[in-house]
């Protein structure tokens, strides 16, 4: 893995982070009882792990 692949990654990571504690606070869930916004770490750690794959995909592979 490059300095890039990592980089954009952790990047990924902490957009998604930011955008579930922003879903939590903006939608969340009222009763209580859902698994992923009920709390806003669950909704950041689910947004972050969101983030990371997706901002993984668009890391080109070297060509040999």
């Amino acid at each position: 893995m490059t300095k890039k692949t990592i980089l954009l990654t952790i990047i990924g990571v902490v957009v998604g982070a930011v955008a579930g504690y922003i879903y939590y606070v903006e939608i969340g869930c009222s009763s209580g009882t859902c698994a992923i916004t009920s709390k806003p770490l669950n909704s950041s750690l689910y947004g972050g792990l969101w983030g990371g794959l997706l901002f993984s995909m668009f890391v080109k592979s070297p060509k040999n």
